[in-house]
């Protein structure tokens, strides 16, 4: 099983910032390892606007990036004003699917010293249902969290064991405002279209949730996002005179939805400004928000909506706890999500388990005994490795020919819960150079990386060569090896113990000695390999 980092056991400050479409927010917590439990110290937003693309290019805006610099910098400055001692942020929808997206994350890293996991619309639904879960009962009732950006809609199925759907669509408010409003107030016309649109893009979501429901199942149905909080507000408002604190819990129904929806389109702008519970900045992308909550409710039946103020930041707080072995018990199996992950997409696409966790085991084996000798990489590329190492073989269910380029490829585009955009990208490069030639700068996939990631590619795939070559066969006829480190001569000895000490395991040495030429390039160090059986004829 693949590794985890260590567990946590002092009271801990951690910031978890969330970069979307429309906003960008932040939550400090103090967590407590003992009680496995956090408590918010701190929140701030900041509506940046980063989706406010150029409709030529679909570039970020230099503005809109400017813009989100700026409230980056403030909110670690509020961090380190508050003594956190980790921050972890991802990026969203805007920075998805914008061509210029990473040279946006560059320049966070370079400007404000901070490094954003860039997450599939998929893992977004994930870590929402984290939230959501952390902090609700489900009780026996299946459960639908719809959770509306800027640029994306999550809709998310799940019971108390388990997600049983996750789904993330293009439709969001700022998204939608930018593509179909051009009217103010909106013209009927205008609205029908975007009603029509945001019904077919949630058609597909909606009936996979319905398949998922077991006969006379009835869900409940729960809301996150600033426009669904919004909506909930303006109708407490409206109907209490008061906003309940806190609004979680505070339900609103399909009719108090359908009428705002009404009142929102038979007002421009500026008479929007005037509705309680509205910011002047919601004002202007709350309708196309509320239609898709609208539509969402009809299609799934829903009579009401329950909010929930966790969402995605708090789920990244308990990925993080997860991760960190802090909570291990209710939700211990979404903590192991990883690697449940890898050996599902190992299953599809038919790989030898047998031989990719033996492969595993011995590359995590180098790993470790090589650790502080020959590289200082940690438990997070050592999970990276085990990956790579569990999948590297997976291209063979499209050919053998040229199977370590196949295995980038469904590596690259599987859907690996757990992981980031990034970590996807490194273990498909680790795994494709598990053969044939090493990485070169010809190679599109690889120089795109970072310095620092090209070399773990580099040295972890070169880890990943050996640990291949030492199940050659492919039947487990090597049992172990020790690692014994000549730093004077810069000679790595091997000393390989054989399953069978009848087995010269001559093909698995041969295979080694072609194998090594690359390990000893990368590390600037000669492998010498003896077999134990060897060792004990010699001394007879």
């Amino acid at each position: 099983m693949a590794p985890s980092p260590a567990q946590i056991v002092d009271p801990c400050m951690l910031a978890a910032i969330d970069i979307g479409t429309n906003s960008i927010h932040m939550v400090i917590v103090r967590i407590d390892p003992v009680l496995a439990t956090f408590t918010i110290v701190a929140r701030e937003k900041d509506t940046v606007r980063l989706g406010d693309r150029d409709p030529q290019s679909n570039n970020l805006t230099p503005a809109a990036m400017n813009r989100a610099i700026a409230a980056l910098k403030r909110c670690v400055e509020l961090a380190k004003g508050l003594e956190v001692e980790n921050i972890i942020a991802v990026a969203t929808s805007a920075t998805r699917e914008a061509k210029n997206g990473q040279d946006f994350l560059t320049r966070v890293q370079t400007e404000v010293g901070l490094t954003v996991d860039l997450i599939s619309g998929p893992e977004e639904a994930r870590r929402i249902y984290l939230g959501v879960f952390s902090c609700m009962d489900f009780h026996e009732v299946p459960h639908v969290m719809i959770d509306i950006g800027g640029g994306s809609t999550e809709l998310i199925l799940a019971d108390r064991r388990d997600v049983r759907f996750l789904s993330s669509t293009k439709v969001g408010a700022v998204r939608l405002t930018q593509d179909f409003v051009h009217t103010d107030p909106i013209d009927g016309t205008e609205l029908a279209v975007l009603r029509a649109y945001v019904r077919g893009m949630l058609e597909r979501p909606v009936d996979e949730i319905k398949q998922r429901l077991d006969g006379e199942e009835k869900a409940q149905l729960v809301g996150t996002s600033g426009t669904i909080e919004t909506l909930a507000t303006m109708t407490a408002l409206q109907k209490q005179k008061e906003v309940p604190n806190p609004i979680q819990g505070y339900s609103i129904t399909h009719k108090d939805v359908e009428e705002w929806v009404k009142k929102l389109a038979s007002l421009n702008c500026q008479e929007r400004f005037q509705i309680a519970g509205l910011s002047d900045r919601r004002a202007e992308i709350i309708l196309p928000g509320a239609v898709i909550l609208l539509e969402a409710m009809t299609m799934l039946e829903l009579d009401s909506i329950t909010i929930c103020e966790r969402a995605l930041r708090e789920g990244m707080i308990v990925d993080w706890m997860l991760t960190h072995r802090i909570i291990q018990d209710r939700m211990r199996f979404q903590g192991e999500i990883r690697q449940r992950g890898v050996l599902k997409i190992a299953r599809k696409y038919q790989v030898d388990l047998g031989f990719g966790e033996r492969v595993a085991q011995f590359a995590t084996s180098f790993f470790d005994q090589l650790q502080g000798v020959l590289h200082d990489w940690g438990e997070t590329e050592r999970e990276w490795l085990w990956a790579a190492a569990i999948l590297h073989n997976c291209g063979t269910y499209i050919s053998h020919s040229a199977h370590h380029k196949h295995s980038y490829y469904l590596i690259r585009n599987a859907e690996l819960l757990g992981y980031t955009e990034i970590e996807l990208e490194l273990i498909a490069n680790i795994a494709r150079y598990h053969r044939r030639s090493k990485p070169k700068k010809r190679h599109e996939d690889y120089i795109k990386l970072s310095e620092p990631h090209r070399l773990a590619v580099r040295q972890l795939s070169a880890l990943l060569r050996l640990a291949v070559a030492l199940d050659r066969r492919q039947v487990g006829a090597i049992e172990s090896f020790d690692c014994q480190y000549d730093q004077e001569n810069r000679q790595l000895h091997l000393h390989i113990t054989p399953k069978d000490l009848d087995d010269d395991c001559a093909l698995e040495l041969w295979n080694l000695d072609y194998k090594k030429v690359i390990f000893e390039e990368e590390f600037n160090t000669k492998v010498v390999a003896t077999l134990a059986i060897l060792l004990q004829s010699n001394k007879g």
